[in-house]
Order: structure tokens, then C-alpha cells, then sequence
């Protein structure tokens, strides 16, 4: 989760999923993870009108040894823009990973998105999978 910056989102419409690939990054404690995303975009409406998502987080290097290394989490939760008066903190957090994006970040035309992580589901070698929740981590 601190190596990778970029997850694979996955919301709904209307019963459809709808995959984007979104730069994250997660709060200390691993309850919350954040994105910024344009609310013109078809994964911010999709927000709206259904807050539970999905992220994929994997290692993956497109190599035959990905079979045996790589790595995936899953994370399940419920997204919800940042309150105005939370969005200084989390900005500094977002920005911090990922300094780039600042200015799109901070565009009137963004959202800052939280995602209240209910199940962390960490895959092995694609088979060995081990369930976390926030608040009781063992890692």
C-alpha cells in the first residue's frame, strides 16, 4: 500500500462496473484511502449515485514471475467527497504523495474523494488470501 500510487477504482451504474485506474494514497492507519478525480467525470457521477467501490492495489510487473510475486489487495469501502472543512488536511496528505497534481488538486472542477475502508483482502500467489479491517490490522 505505500509502495504502489495507483489502484484500479471500481464503481457501479445502474448494476454496470466501471474500472479507473486513480492515484491514491492512504491515511496512516489504513481506514481511509483518498483520490481526486474531475466531477465531470464518469466515476464521479457514478459516486453519486452509488457510494460503495472497490480498489485494486497489485505489484504486478507484467512478468512470467508475477505468478509467483506479485501481490493484491482489494479494498472495499464507501466513497464520499471530502468536507470542506477536513480538505486542507487531506489535500496535504494527497499532495504529499503526489506533488504533481497540485494544481488539478486544486482546480474548482475537482473532488477529493475518501474512501471509509470497511475490508483490506491481501492475495498471494494468487491464492492465499488473508481478510483485514481497519481498526484491527495485524500486518
Amino acid at each position: 500500500m505505500r509502495s504502489q500510487t495507483l489502484a484500479v477504482l471500481a464503481t457501479d451504474r445502474k448494476g454496470h462496473p466501471y474500472s479507473s485506474l486513480v492515484a491514491f494514497v492512504a491515511s496512516e492507519d489504513l481506514s481511509s484511502i483518498y483520490f481526486a478525480t474531475s466531477r465531470t467525470t464518469r466515476k464521479f457521477e457514478n459516486l453519486l449515485l452509488n457510494q460503495q467501490v472497490s480498489l485494486l492495489v497489485d505489484s504486478r510487473s507484467n512478468h512470467t514471475s508475477d505468478f509467483r510475486e506479485a501481490e493484491a489487495v482489494t479494498i472495499l469501502g464507501e466513497a464520499r467527497e471530502v468536507q470542506e472543512t477536513e480538505k486542507a488536511a487531506c489535500e496535504t496528505l494527497y499532495l504529499t504523495r503526489h506533488p504533481q497534481l497540485e494544481a488539478f488538486v486544486r482546480a474548482p472542477t475537482s473532488a477529493l474523494v475518501r474512501v471509509h475502508v470497511s475490508t483490506y483482502y491481501h492475495v498471494t500467489r494468487f491464492q492465499n488470501v488473508r481478510t483485514f479491517r481497519p481498526g484491527a490490522l495485524d500486518m
